[in-house]
């Protein structure tokens, strides 16, 4: 089959990144040809001022050199714009006259600088802070003139403006708020970072408005509204950047400020994309790579047919590139009616902290003078991590040694965001591949590659991992042989791509094995479940098939267990069962240890008639499920009520019927302290006493008994009820796949557990979470037999 036209306009980190992730996930369905209207390969265009500041070569920043574009078939058309698009022939036409068909049509224009329209913006000296062209105009310039202007006090000019210091130019900073970087910071941050950066040399002029740029035929001053003026040999324009939609708005494609894309990054014409700096999102266009990445993953996956949610939007955060300033800024920071702040000011020290919660939810965070603490806020963020049961302040409290704080973090803790690297995949890398050096942690990993934001940290586990404090390579166990990654970086990866299946989870993250195994394989179909709810639903479920509700005997034939809430049934069930097992002539009738009735020796051929005339449903076979509700009624002498267990035992089947759960839940009530039923040897066990109900959890039975931990003592039916629903999903979400409920316990603590049930809030979001699981795996059930 022919391959499909694909045409990228736009050779930069976005649409480049689109490429890469088309060519990772299908090679052969597109034919690429690229158009930059640039004369350069894709570039690293964020590390701009890195190279203004001398900490990073302009030949550093390249991403893809022109070998890469041969060796993977596209072809590269540099320093060419292309300048219309025919929508009915499918046609795109370049400033060259050459004319390209196309199939699928990328739009990543990026954006263009904001340049002030005032008089004199055209004389020579004035120039924008966008390109590699523009940024060897500035060097060149330095080694000319010594008193530089930088208008706009935003992220990239005070980032042009260290790079001019370096150079060693006078610099005055422009800028028409009051506060510099005023949209990533608060007022106090503001004035930090200000009063630092005077220090290095900056001179800074707030509340300004630039009336004209003033000169004969270079520019000479800045003349500004409130009459004054200021010398200048060089006018660096940062005063912010506008989505490039020219080519959009001639062809009649939808903008506003930026071309308007669905979550598949789809425009209103047919076949026609865009992503990156360009593209208008839910009324937003991003400016930051992370959120372009994930636009670009998204686009990749929508053209080669992969299912998936889509793009839904971005936490962006910012991280300053200036050498010896750590600032971090991300989410909300401004002060509201729904949010709620704690700060932390040590003038001395030079350190600022102010994080926004909201709903217990950490939604916004400042970091000045240490930013250690900034991956782990941005991953409560991002996780949208419930911190209720977390002393707040403990988020702020970083330990003075850095290598310290190195080694606190947790092996899943993103180091770069961008390219989403765990410190433990760093690690691994680094343990694996002998990894000496940052930049040989940037090839084997991609960490740092992208905005340069995590060097430092980076640069941090790297002299962590080569000292005699490193101790953790025991820490980092993989799920299994076919990946390097745990099951909590595979869940977060799950979350953040928005990985829909077992071959998409696989595909994605680099699984060596491309079928799994049997370790991964069913671990990674349990968390898709958990994670969502209606992935099982999609599956060949097994609890909606006869044959797969019941278990194969060695002999051939199947035995099925029909379900009976609590252990209770009725003359109509038993009468029914009698009359299906002399129908068919069931050989084997038995009573299991947890109070069902068993048939045993159902032909293979007989199974569906058998369950269809029984009408019942039928306690599923496999898969790890909350188990039925072993009871006990005391002993034949016990003159105790009976009913409250059978009530609870009733009830808690209902609620947690075809449950699955990391591994299989053994549940047991007693009426009293006779405990018939095995309470404290099960994972949760119920004993009634004369003030209400003891709960214990974590027991195990078999070859090495222990007793459970006391839990809580309920004082009602409904109440012991829902602690143990609460404590089953919250078993469901937090624990890893097979593992049991004492190791969970061994692992989280009790006392962890405890805090979390007793919380109201978090409680009754857990019921309403397992209400909303168990019912559509009922409402899927009932449809199968309908």
């Amino acid at each position: 089959m022919d391959k499909q036209k694909l045409v990228l306009v736009g050779n930069g980190m976005a649409g480049v990144r689109c490429i890469e992730e088309i060519l990772k996930y299908d090679s052969n369905t597109f034919e690429v040809t690229v158009f930059g209207s640039e004369p350069h390969v894709n570039y690293n265009r964020i590390l701009l001022s890195s190279v203004l500041q001398g900490r990073t070569s302009l030949r550093e920043i390249t991403i893809h050199d022109h070998d890469w574009y041969i060796k993977n078939n596209i072809s590269l058309f540099t320093g060419e714009t292309v300048v219309k698009i025919d929508k009915e022939k499918k046609v795109i036409k370049t400033d060259h006259n050459r004319e390209v068909f196309y199939d699928k049509l990328i739009l990543a224009t990026g954006s263009l600088p904001f340049v002030l329209s005032i008089p004199g913006v055209e004389k020579k000296g004035v120039v924008t802070f966008r390109t590699i062209d523009d940024c060897q105009k500035i060097i060149e310039a330095s080694k000319r003139y010594k008193k530089a202007v930088v208008i706009g006090g935003g992220l990239l000019g005070l980032e042009a403006a260290s790079g001019l210091v370096k150079l060693g130019m006078n610099v005055d900073v422009v800028h028409n708020s009051k506060f510099i970087m005023q949209k990533q910071l608060d007022p106090t941050g503001s004035k930090m970072l200000q009063k630092v950066l005077e220090q290095e040399g900056m001179n800074f002029l707030l509340g300004k408005d630039v009336k004209e740029i003033y000169g004969t035929f270079r520019v000479e001053s800045i003349r500004f509204e409130d009459g004054t003026e200021v010398q200048a040999d060089l006018v660096v324009m940062a005063t912010g950047i506008k989505p490039n939609i020219q080519l959009a708005k001639e062809s009649d494609i939808d903008t506003n400020r930026g071309i308007i894309v669905d979550d598949y990054m789809k425009t209103n014409s047919p076949d026609i994309y865009a992503v990156g700096e360009c593209a208008e999102h839910r009324g937003i266009v991003y400016g930051l790579v992370q959120p372009l990445y994930e636009q670009a993953k998204a686009l990749a996956k929508h053209l080669c047919g992969i299912s998936g949610e889509g793009y839904k939007g971005s936490v962006q955060f910012t991280k300053l590139k200036i050498s010896g300033v750590d600032v971090f800024s991300a989410g909300i920071i401004d002060d509201g009616k729904t949010t709620k702040a704690i700060k932390i000011f040590d003038e001395l020290n030079g350190v600022y902290k102010n994080v926004v919660f909201q709903k217990n939810k950490v939604v916004g965070a400042i970091l000045f003078g240490d930013t250690r603490d900034s991956t782990k806020l941005l991953d409560l963020m991002l996780k949208k991590k419930d911190v209720a049961n977390i002393e707040k302040v403990v988020l702020l409290q970083t330990p003075e040694d850095s290598s310290k704080s190195i080694a606190s973090m947790a092996q899943n803790e993103m180091v770069c965001n961008c390219n989403g690297v765990s410190k433990g995949a760093i690690i691994e890398a680094i343990q694996k591949g002998g990894l000496k050096t940052v930049e040989q942690v940037k090839q084997f990993t991609k960490a740092t590659s992208s905005c340069g934001g995590c060097k430092p940290l980076v640069s941090e586990l790297l002299s962590y991992i080569q000292s005699n404090e490193f101790d953790e390579t025991s820490e980092q166990k993989s799920m299994c042989s076919c990946t390097v990654l745990t099951e909590d970086e595979i869940v977060y990866e799950i979350q953040m791509r928005n990985l829909l299946s077992v071959q998409e989870v696989m595909e994605e993250l680099n699984w060596k094995n491309e079928k799994g195994c049997s370790i991964c394989y069913p671990a990674i179909q349990y968390y898709l479940g958990m994670i969502y709810p209606e992935y099982e639903n999609k599956q060949e479920t097994y609890f909606v098939n006869e044959k797969m509700s019941a278990s194969v005997q060695s002999n051939g034939t199947y035995s099925i267990v029909p379900q009976m809430y609590g252990g209770l049934t009725n003359p109509q069930e038993l009468r029914k069962i009698a009359d299906v097992a002399e129908k068919y002539r069931i050989p084997d009738i038995a009573i299991t240890s947890e109070q069902r009735i068993q048939l045993s020796g159902i032909r293979e051929d007989e199974i569906v008639n058998v369950c269809n005339e029984l009408n019942m449903r039928l306690c599923s076979a496999y898969g790890h499920k909350v188990q039925n509700v072993k009871t006990c009624l005391g002993e034949h002498i016990c003159q105790c009520d009976q009913q409250p267990s059978l009530q609870m035992a009733v009830s808690l089947d209902e609620k947690t019927e075809f449950l699955s759960t990391p591994y299989r839940v053994k549940i047991a009530v007693s009426a009293c302290m006779h405990n018939g039923a095995d309470c404290t040897a099960k994972d949760i066990g119920v004993v009634g006493i004369y003030r209400g109900w003891e709960i214990y959890v974590g027991g195990r039975s078999g070859h090495d008994v222990r007793a459970g931990q006391l839990l809580c003592i309920a004082g009602t039916v409904e109440e012991a009820t829902e602690m143990i629903c609460g404590f089953i999903q919250y078993y469901r979400e937090s624990a890893y796949y097979l593992e049991r409920i004492w190791q969970w316990i061994e692992r989280v603590g009790l006392i962890h557990v405890r805090e979390v049930l007793f919380e109201k809030e978090l409680r009754k979001q857990l019921l309403e979470q397992l209400e909303e699981d168990v019912s559509k795996k009922k409402n899927l059930y009932e449809k199968s037999y309908s």
